[in-house]
């Protein structure tokens, strides 16, 4: 039996995982690449889709404010903006805001890295065609996000 190649590359230069940070720091409270790629790539396995490229780019409140106005016409605040590239792949830029998540987590009285973590989750779940728009595909949403923080705390 052949196994379906998840990463897809259309050019040599494509990683399939990229952190950047825009006007703050990348998060110290992430795991490594490595460790995050080897959960993006069972995460795609298991969602039965290609993992072509994920780009995180970490921001301020104000930062992704601007992102939400310009590109979404949204004037408030949010933990994440996800920009799908490829229809039906694991593939696309998240901008988070890492003000949002902090604020989210000490609200939630739970960990900044776990928030984190379930955040980045959100974002690659949406790639992966979930929504959370209505009350029945947030319940799904949040349950994959729990699904997966279980497995990258075991890693």
């Amino acid at each position: 039996m052949k196994f379906p190649d998840f990463f897809l590359e259309d050019e040599e230069d494509v990683q399939p995982l990229n952190l950047f940070a825009e006007d703050v720091e990348l998060p110290e409270e992430l795991p490594s690449e490595e460790q995050l790629l080897d959960w993006f790539t069972k995460m795609a396995e298991r969602e039965g889709k290609p993992l072509v490229e994920l780009s995180y780019i970490f921001c301020s409140d104000e930062y992704l404010l601007k992102v939400n106005i310009e590109y979404l016409q949204h004037d408030y605040y949010t933990d994440i903006i996800t920009f799908q590239t490829t229809e039906n792949a694991i593939h696309g830029d998240m901008y988070i805001s890492v003000d949002r998540v902090r604020d989210n987590a000490a609200h939630l009285g739970v960990p900044y890295r776990q928030e984190l973590l379930r955040v980045m989750a959100h974002g690659a779940l949406h790639l992966a065609g979930y929504g959370d728009k209505s009350p029945e595909q947030e319940a799904q949403m949040r349950q994959k996000e729990e699904e997966y923080l279980l497995e990258i705390n075991a890693i």
